[in-house]
């Protein structure tokens, strides 16, 4: 059997090149998820139940960004939380008029029910959330959401790590793509059940595509440079959970540990903690739940990534995405390239 190398963010490097940027002022960050849907900075917080309800979409909101309301909870709840994002997401709008307002849907059940709710609240983008999105559910949950809500709804789908996979999704009506299987930080997915890509080798192969339809990056991002390398490789958006886990604006309690360590709870939704919270039962264990350290407010932290993603495009002559993906020059580091990009001093 043949097999083929397949790569992730730390096994790479972009070549940096000669810039006429005098400024990182002059770098945009935005894109369009389609016609009259536009992001200032290209991030999507993820749809869970640890990372994103209202306070982090109008963070997000706040900076040009996008977060998706998770699904794990009863429809009037989710819808409720979408109705008060209407007025917070107009501050997202930068050059288009269309506020983005996201929420996540299943595809078994009452989700096309919770999708109609949620359009009626106020949500114009809607994302097919479920971990194989390369199914026949998730064939049949967007033909029919496409016939009931038509075309004006943004269908966002996943996830997927191959190329067939992505034009499938395409193909049944999807406007963007999650791609990546088992790259998240809280996911056992490839420890579990064999299977999954890297994540930077699915957005190389997605990439490829000759439809139309945005990609998103999502699962094994954990630096502002692993951005630029995931927009420079074909992503046009990054979807971020542990990113943004754990800051003041993600749902849970500050935990306080008798040391005085403050924490909250990070879980992935396919965990048996997770299933059991919101459906009082599990039936697979892809994911874990934990603690994770608390980090305060997000805006500093959307800041941060904000500016090392424009260093990060400065880096390579790019005044914006579309520039970055045309100039984009990647190599292959060893081992000890990788150890020697760290801040190893602290090491020693």
């Amino acid at each position: 059997m043949r097999f083929r190398e397949a790569l992730t963010y730390d096994d790479v490097l972009l070549e940096p090149q000669y810039s006429t940027i005098r400024s990182r002022k002059e770098i945009s960050l935005g894109n369009a998820l389609s016609d009259d849907l536009w992001l200032d900075l290209p991030l999507i917080s993820s749809p869970m139940d640890t990372v994103t309800e209202g306070e982090m979409a109008r963070a997000m909101a706040r900076h040009g960004a996008m977060g998706v309301i998770h699904r794990y909870n009863d429809i009037e709840t989710q819808a409720s939380i979408v109705r008060e994002l209407q007025a917070a997401a107009s501050s997202a709008l930068s050059i288009l008029t269309v506020p983005p307002i996201a929420a996540a849907v299943g595809v078994t059940g009452f989700y096309l029910q919770r999708a109609v709710t949620l359009c009626e609240s106020g949500a114009n983008i809607l994302c097919v959330d479920v971990a194989h999105g390369h199914h026949i559910l998730v064939k049949e949950a967007l033909r029919n959401l496409r016939s009931e809500l038509g075309a004006d709804v943004h269908l966002m789908a996943g996830n997927v790590a191959t190329l067939a996979a992505f034009n499938d999704l395409a193909d049944w009506g999807a406007d963007s793509v999650r791609c990546n299987i088992g790259g998240g930080s809280i996911c056992s997915t490839r420890i579990q059940t064999g299977h999954g890509l890297p994540g930077l080798q699915t957005i190389f192969d997605c990439a490829a595509t000759d439809r139309d339809v945005k990609i998103i990056a999502d699962g094994g991002i954990r630096t502002s440079g692993d951005i630029v390398k995931a927009i420079a490789a074909g992503a046009d958006f990054v979807m971020l959970g542990s990113m943004l886990a754990g800051t003041a604006e993600s749902p849970g309690e500050i935990i306080e540990d008798s040391a005085g360590h403050l924490f909250k709870k990070y879980r992935g939704m396919a965990s048996k903690d997770a299933q059991i919270t919101w459906r009082g039962r599990h039936s697979s264990n892809e994911g874990v739940a934990t603690q994770i350290p608390y980090k305060g407010d997000v805006d500093p932290l959307l800041q941060d990534i904000a500016n090392g993603m424009r260093s990060g495009l400065s880096y390579s002559g790019a005044r914006d995405i579309i520039d970055l993906q045309t100039k984009a020059k990647f190599v292959r580091q060893t081992g000890a390239g990788l150890n020697e990009s760290g801040t190893h001093i602290l090491s020693r």
